[in-house]
């Protein structure tokens, strides 16, 4: 029982790596696709999301089977929930992959319509906390994650400071108003990204420890 126990456990750690490895790529599709205005590519991620689905659907139903024909305890146990509730996260993530696509498909309609903020930056910054968030559970760090844990709030800064400027930018300037919301939509769906990579780094640190610290962030 034990050894078919840490196969199907082995097996599990690959699909959400698998997972991972996808919705990542997702992300990175999707943001470069903004960046470039390349339409193709943003439909691109659109298309690939129902695979994220359909894999979000297996991947639970592997933790379930292994709940119910195991019972782990312990360790085990604190990693199928984490990887139950990590897995939800990434989907929505994928979900949010797709509504920037969307995004870029209808600025691809505004003319001359620019980001109300440093999208380079805020980009850099929402993939590199992602990232360190995938590599905090593959390397089983908790430090790490709680360093992810922490950048979120910068993301949340950095979001508001654009609500204030679109505001101020719609009230002096009303034709720019389409063009605006779209973008305020995009700084929305970076900031949506570095909240779900936050909660993956939260339930990192539950499988590591079983310290549970949602509640004491503000992700």
């Amino acid at each position: 029982m034990a050894i078919h126990l840490q196969e199907e456990m082995n097996s599990l750690k690959r699909l959400v790596l698998a997972q991972s490895s996808l919705v990542e790529g997702s992300v990175l599709k999707s943001v470069q696709a903004l960046e470039r205005r390349d339409t193709t590519l943003a439909s691109e991620v659109i298309r690939v999301d129902q695979l994220v689905n359909r894999r979000e659907v297996e991947l639970e139903e592997e933790c379930l089977k292994i709940l119910a024909l195991h019972q782990p305890v312990a360790t085990d146990l604190r990693f199928i929930v984490s990887v139950i509730k990590i897995n939800s996260d990434l989907e929505r993530i994928a979900d949010v992959a797709v509504n920037i696509s969307k995004r870029t498909l209808a600025l691809d309609a505004v003319d001359n319509s620019e980001p109300p903020f440093d999208y380079t930056l805020m980009v850099s910054r929402v993939l590199a906390m992602f990232k360190k968030a995938l590599d905090s559970l593959v390397t089983i760090d908790a430090d790490a994650a709680s360093e992810v844990i922490v950048e979120d709030d910068e993301i949340d800064d950095m979001h508001r400071q654009t609500y204030i400027y679109v505001k101020e930018r719609i009230r002096t300037n009303p034709h720019c108003l389409e063009g605006m919301l779209l973008w305020l939509a995009v700084s929305r769906h970076l900031e949506r990204i570095a909240d779900l990579a936050a909660h993956i780094a939260e339930d990192v640190v539950y499988m590591i420890d079983g310290t549970i610290v949602r509640h004491s962030t503000n992700s």
